[in-house]
């Protein structure tokens, strides 16, 4: 398959997750390699995690799985395979320093630290403008 990076192309990035409107919290993919992977999203005040112009923890929770499900995705598209469906296993840490605004572009790096059986255990780190708004590390499950 072709390397379409970096790209916004939404219907592409949305082709590589299971989620689906008004349920998408990724818009681009910057970069991707084996192990990592750096994705990109813009909360509009329609986004159903913003609240009062601020998008909230659960948002940034939610697109920082996304995130992962995208590194996933596009893998499966350079083997010229569908992505699979999964799922948050478990959230080991998640720290929120700052709430994004709406309009804000968030940017997110996936590190692969480990990969078995379907499972892999990855850290993220989220920014907006350079500034870490959030961390986690999370084991996601492909199914």
């Amino acid at each position: 398959m072709e390397n379409r990076l970096p790209t916004s192309d939404q219907d592409f990035v949305e082709s590589l997750i299971p989620q689906r409107f008004p349920f998408v919290m990724v818009n681009s993919i910057a970069e991707y390699s084996e192990n990592h992977l750096i994705a990109g999203f813009t909360p509009s005040e329609e986004n159903i995690f913003m609240q009062d112009g601020t998008f909230q923890a659960s948002g940034l929770l939610e697109h920082q799985a996304q995130s992962v499900a995208l590194h996933t995705g596009y893998k499966y598209y350079l083997l010229g395979k569908e992505a699979p469906t999964g799922y948050i296993g478990a959230v080991k840490s998640f720290e929120v320093n700052n709430l994004p605004e709406k309009g804000d572009q968030l940017v997110s790096e996936v590190s692969i630290i480990n990969e078995m059986m379907g499972v892999t255990l990855v850290n993220v780190i989220t920014k907006v403008n350079d500034e870490v708004v959030a961390k986690s590390q999370m084991k996601t499950v492909v199914m």
